[in-house]
């Protein structure tokens, strides 16, 4: 069992968690003992669009948005912020 000692150190043990290594105990002093379980979630965009027609439609108009260049893509409202933005 590892002891943490900051957020930091749980975040980067949280991130070593994959499917078969899905449970982990972990100590926090001053906190108590800790037992964390991975549960993957399965979904998918299919599954929601099957269960939300709206969202087919959504999806349908931004990529037609996309493909008459209305709209950014991230890369592209990446590229336009600068420091000074976040000032």
């Amino acid at each position: 069992m590892e002891t943490l000692h900051s957020s930091s150190e749980l975040m980067e043990y949280i991130s070593s968690m994959d499917r078969e290594n899905s449970v982990c105990q972990f100590n926090i002093p001053g906190k108590g003992r800790f037992t964390l379980v991975l549960q993957e979630e399965e979904t998918s965009i299919k599954k929601e669009v099957e269960a939300k027609p709206e969202l087919k439609k959504v999806i349908q108009e931004s990529r037609e948005e996309y493909r008459q260049r209305l709209g950014m893509s991230t890369s592209d409202v990446l590229n336009s912020l600068s420091p000074k933005d976040f000032e």
